[in-house]
């Protein structure tokens, strides 16, 4: 564990130590900031439930998660290929989950920082209008488990990548097949049409957590691609160990 911990700070600091963090940081919060303006409240003359405004906040938020999560978890194993610092790694007494585990956390760690960063656009509609705590914190939760799951496949795609760009690429492909998965499920029949609905990254399920509905469902489903995706990292990092 401690081990874990010393990898998580020590991509933190690499964080922070790079200007490339907090521009990072500034423009997703901005971003997330214009949609929280321009589509969640909408016109000034039009009316909308509180809930409705915050469901598309959060649409927002999630939006701004999958940007960061991708570009923050591109670098994380394919950086250590282009400094030649993975030969460090492969010859530590460290194993090779307690790498992935330690970067995913970082990740985690930034994560959970932006959320809390983004808090004042939910807090706004809990003030000014009539939704409650529960939904607020069903809609991060989801959030974070959708976070967690792309930075799973952006740290598969950043073990089989030799540098950040192609690292990035990968990652963004799977998650890019993952979102759609819902347009293939409208010219599919039952019983495909489910199972591809049932594959759909954002689709129907932050829909659930969006509106302030848990559904242990989505939850599994967000925590079994996250345990796929890191065990992936695991043995592509431990194949090339053997190497």
């Amino acid at each position: 564990m401690s081990a874990t911990l010393l990898i998580a700070r020590r991509e933190l600091k690499a964080y922070v130590r790079s200007p490339l963090g907090f521009v990072l940081a500034a423009a997703v919060l901005l971003g997330e900031g214009i949609w929280f303006m321009a589509k969640a409240m909408g016109s000034p003359g039009e009316k909308a439930l509180s809930a409705q405004v915050l469901a598309e906040t959060f649409n927002g938020i999630t939006g701004g998660t999958i940007l960061a999560c991708l570009i923050m978890s591109m670098r994380l194993i394919a950086v250590e290929q282009e400094q030649g610092t993975l030969i460090l790694l492969k010859t530590s007494p460290i194993s090779d989950r307690t790498v992935v585990a330690g970067k995913f956390l970082s990740v985690m760690v930034v994560l959970v920082l932006l959320s809390l960063l983004s808090a004042y656009m939910p807090a706004l509609i809990f003030v000014n209008g009539k939704v409650s705590l529960g939904h607020i914190l069903v809609g991060y939760v989801g959030t974070l488990l959708l976070g967690a799951s792309v930075t799973s496949i952006g740290l598969f795609g950043s073990a089989l990548a030799k540098n950040q760009v192609i690292g990035f690429i990968i990652s963004g492909a799977i998650v890019l097949v993952l979102l759609l998965m819902w347009l293939l499920a409208k010219t599919s029949d039952p019983p495909l049409k489910d199972f591809l609905d049932g594959l759909a990254l954002h689709h129907l399920r932050q829909r659930d957590f969006m509106t302030g509905v848990l559904r242990l469902d989505n939850v599994a489903f967000y925590v079994s691609l996250c345990f796929v995706f890191l065990l992936a990292t695991v043995k592509t990092l431990e194949a090339r160990r053997w190497r």
